[in-house]
């Protein structure tokens, strides 16, 4: 498979670093696909026709052996082909992709992931389907214990 849709490649979608580094396997299932599939037509190629631009994908699937060695859940929706990490790329801001997708699209769950009060690092976003939406907004804040999820404003 080239392509999970027009503008998200099958290598952005499973490509990681770490799992290359312990040489973790990263490949979905093809429910995974399903899933992925399903965030790519409903969140990102959305969004990319709204940017009429390039948007990074920083992290897409991740399996439960990755997951863990990131410090993640393995319950996270990466494992689930359901979630999605990205990243502007030009002229338009991560503030300005996170509030487009919080006015404009249905999803699971949207995350302003650390950064400033003008814009986040990254955006995680997720889609599991109409109905089980959850339409949930959070802002990722660190502390001395770690990353706090905080309800956003």
């Amino acid at each position: 498979m080239a392509y999970i849709s027009e503008h998200i490649s099958w290598n952005e979608a499973v490509k990681s670093k770490t799992a290359e580094k312990y040489e973790i396997e990263n490949i979905p299932d093809q429910d995974q696909i399903k899933n992925m599939k399903l965030v790519a037509k409903n969140i990102f190629e959305p969004l990319r026709l709204w940017a009429n631009e390039p948007i990074r994908v920083n992290s897409f699937f991740r399996s439960p052996e990755l997951c863990l060695k990131l410090k993640s859940k393995i319950t996270s929706q990466h494992t689930k082909g359901q979630a999605i990490d990205i990243d502007a790329m030009g002229e338009k801001s991560n503030a300005e992709l996170f509030e487009y997708i919080k006015d404009n699209l249905s999803f699971d769950q949207l995350i302003w992931e650390h950064g400033t009060e003008l814009s986040p690092d990254w955006i995680h976003v997720s889609w599991v389907s109409p109905n089980g939406n959850r339409n949930r907004i959070l802002k990722a804040v660190k502390t001395s214990k770690g990353t706090k999820y905080e309800l956003y404003d």
